[in-house]
């Protein structure tokens, strides 16, 4: 089944070639490197020029540094809020990851 829109987007491209606008771009003529996820390649591409992270990468990045935190501490009262911190840490976690699961 066609898109109902997809005689006019072919339109457009084809209207945009005559006009060469597509001549001259960065890659043109070159293959397409490999892509391991086709889907998600533009966000992927965006993200990694960014540097941003996913939620999951953010949140094990500190429950490590959290962990390591704690081993250092000394104080009651100081390892306890680093432990309330590194729970509320991995319940966040696991929120991400049940997200994801679900709904990708």
């Amino acid at each position: 089944m066609n898109h109902p829109l997809s005689a006019l987007i072919d339109q457009i491209v084809q209207n945009a070639e005559q006009r060469g606008d597509f001549d001259d771009l960065p890659g043109s003529g070159k293959p397409l490197t490999h892509l391991d996820d086709p889907q998600n390649a533009v966000l992927n591409r965006m993200m990694k020029k960014a540097e941003a992270k996913s939620p999951v990468v953010v949140l094990r990045n500190q429950i490590l540094n959290s962990q390591e935190k704690l081993k250092t501490l000394t104080d009651p009262n100081e390892r306890k809020a680093e432990m309330l911190r590194l729970s509320e840490l991995h319940t966040k976690l696991a929120i991400e990851m049940e997200a994801f699961r679900k709904y990708g």
